[in-house]
């Protein structure tokens, strides 16, 4: 199953000059793959269509049963849903030739596709929901909007440490009072955890950035011998908590649920969580526009949020949304109003600037 995280990855495999992309894409509208422009006319009860890529997988399905199938109820409008990666797709667009018209992507690529002169710019008076849904401000850009966030929080086994309960990155770090290997994720599964390892060491959650980078391998160094593996994909911080293979492990904040209705003795702790944005970006060129607006309108709707959370563990970026919950869904959620301060936002800034030289590092940390 693909994964909306795992999209970062291929940028950290040059996919600047987009050469390889322009081949990729060629390739794929060769063998027919995705979805095709020349039925852009066709399906809707107005004839309308609109494609929107997706990463699909779980994702994908609750996309189409919270978002796609009621946007076409209520508006006639055919959704096509395109699961194509990033470098593929910006080739596309730099042609001129874009296969999609919305882009669900994270607010860190849609940042990097700017750089590429690869979505339009957005007419905000188009998107009413914006406002309705009191996005916050912080997530509404130029050319893309947030809509949701998933969280980088600890997960830890509650059988393991003889009913201590771990409150800090600290208690991570911690390997008296709290035994056992650890786990942690690397390039090819987010961004590397330096702000985790400035927080054990002490620095205020508001005082993160820009990070020292050098303090914060001195402290993954303290740790390096307790972790037992790097995770790379968002089932596997679960599956070695799952067989005890670790006691404690970074882990994405939706990831824990499936596994306590599974009875597994697993829980997580939001202290510290990291916040990386999810959201929408029309791409340049798009044969579509007029009806990527009204999707991306819809999308951003406190309903629609709220929807897409009961479908998906997806933390709205509407504070309304969670209104539409019931109180344990709600709670369930890493993006309710009683989680919130716990954590903090990821500076895309700063990690667009150092996210090469900090992941080169990171790896040949790994190593040795």
């Amino acid at each position: 199953m693909k994964d909306a995280r795992i999209d970062r990855r291929l940028f950290l495999r040059g996919i600047g000059g987009v050469t390889a992309g322009v081949a990729a894409a060629t390739a794929l509208s060769a063998c027919g793959t995705g979805s095709s422009r020349s039925g852009a006319g066709s399906g809707g009860k107005g004839g309308k269509t609109v494609v929107v890529r997706d990463s699909g997988g779980s994702y994908g399905a609750a996309l189409q049963k919270a978002i796609y199938t009621p946007f076409t109820q209520e508006t006639g409008i055919s959704v096509k849903v395109l699961n194509l990666d990033d470098a593929p797709l910006l080739a596309q667009i730099k042609q001129g030739r874009p296969q999609c018209d919305l882009i669900n992507n994270s607010m860190m690529s849609h940042t990097k596709y700017v750089a590429q002169d690869a979505l339009e710019k957005l007419d905000l008076d188009r998107v009413k929901s914006v406002k309705s849904a009191k996005i916050p401000e912080n997530q509404i850009t130029e050319h893309a909007v947030g809509s949701s966030f998933y969280g980088a929080c600890l997960a830890y086994r509650t059988d393991a440490f003889g009913g201590k309960k771990p409150q800090s990155w600290a208690d991570f770090w911690d390997i008296k009072a709290f035994q056992g290997g650890r786990s942690m994720c690397n390039p090819d599964g987010d961004l590397p955890e330096l702000e985790f390892a400035l927080l054990a060491d002490g620095v205020p959650m508001d005082k993160l950035y820009p990070l020292d980078v050098d303090r914060a391998f001195e402290v993954l160094t303290r740790l390096r011998g307790d972790i037992k593996k790097f995770w790379d994909s968002g089932p596997l911080p679960g599956v070695l908590l799952s067989r005890q293979e670790v006691t404690m492990s970074t882990v994405w904040d939706g990831r824990i649920a499936d596994l306590q209705k599974q009875g597994v003795p697993v829980t997580r702790q939001l202290n510290g969580m990291r916040r990386q944005f999810q959201g929408y970006a029309i791409a340049k060129g798009a044969a579509n526009a007029d009806a990527a607006y009204q999707l991306l309108d819809f999308s951003l709707r406190a309903e629609s949020q709220a929807a897409l959370a009961k479908a998906f563990p997806s933390n709205p970026s509407s504070p309304l949304a969670y209104e539409k919950l019931t109180e344990d869904e709600r709670n369930a959620l890493a993006g309710a109003p009683k989680y919130y301060d716990k954590g903090f936002d990821t500076d895309i800034d700063w990690w667009l600037r150092n996210e090469s030289a900090v992941t080169k590092r990171w790896l040949e940390w790994a190593r040795g």
